[in-house]
Parts: structure tokens; sequence; C-alpha cells
């Protein structure tokens, strides 16, 4: 590659990275103002309610984020290929499937319910705060599954102005929405769930508006013709299964965490609750690379490029591992100060300051298996991202195991957590070199 080139692929990805950045950032931003309106009621049970039935919608939802991932990869990829067609016809299949899902969903929401609660572990109280953000949140899962769709094909076509103005009205609703739902209304857990599920709608029907203004029915008719053709529903099937495998091993994980958590008692589930919010903070910054990642990786494929894989690669974890390293050693230096924004429990802020230390590997190893996430996404490579994170899922399955059932410690749950983000990143780093020939 040329030195021109080399320059216009790192504004490329610096560009579609801040972008995604700043989008990603208000998620958790308005997560965690969610989080302090719970967190400073009189009664802590509500805060530990919602972090409960959060387990239950990352299985939900989480398990159905296929269709952001391989939206994204395919779009790339078609949109790398010069297939405008085939890129609508992305769009349409998918935003199909993600309707008929989160109409599923409402239709079983009472049995999913019973089952969620019956398997996770918490006092009456706790499970009362959870039901009640569940029952509320539950009615926005046709339009949070569809608003992945739309976000996954924005980035695929590289429309990241798009994604921030999304992100933008989706996060800002639902923090006004919350604030007056908790905080106005006095309707706690309830009142996050609902929130929510209106911001979701909001965020839907901003995704229709942009449909509009490209003109998209003209788009969809010439579409329509190849809709149900079977080698690409086979291609997408079989992407599609092996991503959801890979994102219920990974689900999994986090929710056994919370559970072994919840198991250990309220107070240890709450502080993990706020350090895992630490995580989740921490990943929407390292996705923000990942999603520029998984788009130029899917523009690289489509144009048959294997030396702009490798640049890619190499300049992508180079930026992912310094900014997860940044972001944990800001963690540890600070933690009571910044997280006493989140809760005045004292007894919480003492635990978060008793094992914040693990950080420090989650997100060293977790920022380059973020990477390679959004590598292999890119490359629609799903039988890869399957494989690896479920052997991680597994190996780390045993010492969170150990952590609460035969030897009941915290420190082993995120020891747990350490080893199934060093596990990501082996597996996946080892298929590197094979895709650069």
């Amino acid at each position: 590659m040329t030195q021109s080139n080399l320059e216009n692929l790192r504004q490329r990805f610096l560009r579609l990275s801040l972008v995604n950045v700043v989008s990603n950032l208000m998620v958790p931003l308005a997560s965690l103002v969610d989080i302090a309106f719970l967190g400073h009621l009189v009664e802590i049970d509500y805060l530990a309610g919602v972090a409960l039935a959060a387990v239950l919608f990352k299985y939900l939802y989480w398990t159905f984020g296929f269709l952001r991932m391989a939206t994204t990869g395919l779009t790339a990829q078609a949109q790398g290929q010069g297939d405008s067609e085939t890129v609508w016809l992305i769009l349409l299949r998918n935003l199909l499937v993600a309707c008929g899902i989160g109409l599923l969903i409402l239709t079983l929401q009472d049995p999913l319910r019973k089952l969620g609660f019956w398997l996770l572990s918490a006092t009456p109280e706790v499970k009362a705060a959870g039901v009640a953000y569940y029952n509320a949140l539950i009615w926005g899962a046709p339009a949070t599954l569809m608003n992945f769709v739309f976000l996954g094909w924005f980035l695929g076509r590289e429309q990241g102005g798009r994604v921030f103005l999304l992100s933008l009205i989706v996060n800002i609703s639902n923090v006004v929405f919350n604030y007056w739902f908790i905080v106005r209304w006095d309707l706690a857990s309830a009142g996050a769930g609902w929130g929510t599920a209106l911001s979701q709608y909001l965020m839907l029907f901003t995704g229709l508006f942009f449909l509009a203004q490209e003109q998209a029915f003209g788009q969809f008719q010439q579409a329509i013709p190849r809709l149900w053709d079977q080698t690409a529903l086979r291609v997408s099937f079989a992407l599609n299964l092996n991503i959801l495998i890979r994102t219920f091993a990974l689900t999994t994980v986090f929710a056994l965490f919370t559970n072994f958590s919840s198991a250990l008692g309220t107070e240890v589930l709450a502080t993990n609750a706020l350090l895992l919010e630490a995580v989740t903070l921490s990943a929407y910054f390292l996705d923000g690379l990942a999603f520029a990642t998984e788009s130029l990786a899917g523009s690289f494929q489509g144009k048959a490029s294997p030396g702009e894989l490798a640049w890619l690669a190499r300049w992508s974890g180079g930026w992912s591992l310094g900014l997860g390293l940044g972001l944990a050693l800001l963690f540890i230096s600070a933690p009571e100060s910044l997280f006493r924004l989140l809760t005045d429990h004292e007894d919480v802020i003492a635990g978060v300051q008793q094992y914040v230390l693990w950080l420090l590997p989650i997100l060293g190893f977790g920022s380059l298996a973020f990477m390679l996430d959004g590598y292999f996404l890119g490359l629609t490579a799903g039988k890869i991202l399957r494989q690896g994170t479920v052997i991680a899922a597994v190996i780390s399955s045993i010492p969170m195991v150990l952590g609460a059932k035969v030897i009941p410690n915290p420190h082993l749950l995120w020891f747990a957590l350490a080893v199934f983000m060093f596990f990501r990143m082996v597996t996946l780093g080892i298929r590197l070199p094979a895709t650069w020939r």
C-alpha cells in the first residue's frame, strides 16, 4: 500500500471510531444516570432488582444480537462489492426477522418471566422490583430488535452520522423519560422499564424516517423478487446461528456471574453490578473501535484485499489495547469518587474498592477480544466466533462455580471473568494469520 492509501485508511478508521465511540458512550451514560436515579432511592432493592432483571434482557436481546452483527458484516461486504440490491435485501430480510422475533417475545412474555425469575436467586423484595422492571420493558422488544437491524445496516454502509443521531435520540429520551417516571412520578424500577421501552420506539420511528428520506420504497420493490433466494437464506441462517450460539455463551457467562453474585448476598450483587457498569462503560468505548473494525473488515473482504485486512488488525489492535488499559487505570486510580456518583451506600463503595483491581486484566485482555470480535464479524466468520467464545465460556465457568459454591469468594468470580476474556483473545488471535492469505 502507498503512503497516501495508508493515510486514507487511518483517517477512515479514526473517523468511524470517533463517531461510534461517541454514539456508544450515550448508551452507558444514559444507563448510569438511570442507575443513579435508582441508587439514590431509600431502598437499594430497586437497584438490585433492575440488575437482576437485566440478566433476562441480556438473554433476550444479546441472544438476538446477530440481527445487528450479521447485518453489519453482510452489508459491508455487499457494499465493498458494489452490490446495492443485496444491500437493501439484507435490510428487508433482517427487519422482517426482527419484527417477527419481537412479536413472539411479547406473546411469550408471561412464561419467559416465570422461567427467568425462577432460575434467578434473590430476596422477595429484589425479585418484586425486578418483575416490575421486566413487565414494563418487555413491551419495547419489537422496537429494540428492529433497531439492532438499523444500527447494523447503517454501520455496514459506514453511515456513522446516522448511527450517531439514532444514539443521541434514544439515549437522551431515555434519560428524560426515566427522570419523569422514577423521580417525578415515583414509579421506581417500573418507571425505568417504561422509560427505556418508549425511547426504543422513538429510535425506531427515526430509523424509518431516514429510510423515507432515501426513497426506500422503490428500492424495496426492486429487491422483493430476490427476498426468498435459497442460497442467500442458507448463508444468512448459518451465520445467524453461529452468532446466536456465540452470543448465548457470552451472555451465559455474565448471567452466571450476576446470579452467583446474588447468591453471595444483596450487597455483593449491588457491588458487582456497579463494577460491571464500569466494564460495560469501557466496552462501549472499545466497541466503538470494534464497530469501525467490523465495517472496514467487511469492506476489505468484499473487495478481496488481504493486505488491508492485515493492516487493519494491527492498527485496530494497538488502539484497542491502549484504550482498554487506560480505562482500567482510570477506574483503579479513583474508585471512590467515580462510583460514589452512582450510589451513596457505604458498604457498596467499600466493596468496589476491594475488587476494582480486577478491571486491569479484564479490560486488558477484553480490549483485544472486542477488537477481534469486530474483525471476524466483518468477515462474517461465524464459526470461528462460535468456537472461540464457547471454549472460553467453558473454561471460565470452572473458577466461577468454585467462587460461588465451593469457596464462596467474589474474587474468584472476578478471576473467572478475566479467564474468559483471556481465552476469547487467544482463541480468536491464533486465527488471524489465515485471513491474510
